[in-house]
């Protein structure tokens, strides 16, 4: 295990890595499962100590903020390697939300957003999210693949409304999500078909879900 910067991890630091890991991937299952299971929940799944998980994460307000700045990372790094990807326009597109879904994309900020306050860093991260997706779905669109009435915040709420597909079976789960993963890319694909009715959504609309600091709901 590395660091950002490419350094090879001391023991304890890869292990408090490590354990940051198994807390991030328990609390997305356990979270998602029950929105409103303790933390204690996400110690047990994790399988590390609550004394641990208290020390990294305070509170499940500062767990669930990790989390979705966790998920942007995730998505920055899909978006980034579809940009540079050498296949059709098309195909990386494809190639993009499929990997996207998978990832978890939009889980956690269709489930909480409105349960606590984005931070700055949320902020810095989502504006480089959807600078990049911008950039993606112009090119898209200048290879006549994609809608021409698409815009970010469309495949924003594409990945939530995907994400919210749960069956009791992880497998089961995964397939569902990609079955209709596949009819929205025959909607997204341009076929010269009729415009979408109403407006698109406005990215204030989309940010502006998040608690603001300070703010009890």
């Amino acid at each position: 295990m590395t660091a950002d910067d490419g350094a090879p991890l001391s023991g304890r630091r890869a292990q408090a890595a490590k354990n940051d890991g198994a807390i991030l991937r328990a609390a997305r299952d356990v979270f998602t499962a029950d929105a409103d299971a303790p933390i204690a929940a996400v110690a047990r799944r994790a399988r590390v100590g609550i004394s641990a998980l208290y020390r990294r994460y305070p509170s499940k307000e500062d767990l669930l903020q990790r989390l979705a700045l966790d998920g942007l990372e995730r998505y920055v790094k899909e978006i980034e390697a579809a940009l540079a990807e050498k296949a059709t326009p098309w195909q990386a597109f494809v190639g993009f939300m499929e990997r996207a879904l998978d990832a978890g994309t939009g889980s956690i900020t269709a489930r909480f957003g409105a349960d606590f306050p984005a931070t700055d860093d949320m902020h810095r991260l989502g504006r480089h999210a959807a600078d990049l997706t911008a950039r993606f779905i112009q090119k898209v669109k200048r290879a006549g693949d994609l809608r021409q009435d698409i815009v970010v915040a469309d495949i924003s709420l594409i990945f939530e409304q995907l994400q919210s597909i749960k069956v009791t079976s992880s497998v089961s789960t995964r397939q569902l999500r990609r079955r209709y993963l596949a009819l929205v890319l025959e909607g997204l694909h341009h076929r010269g078909g009729s415009s979408l009715p109403g407006p698109a959504p406005r990215w204030e609309e989309i940010s502006g879900r998040y608690r603001a600091p300070g703010k009890r709901t």
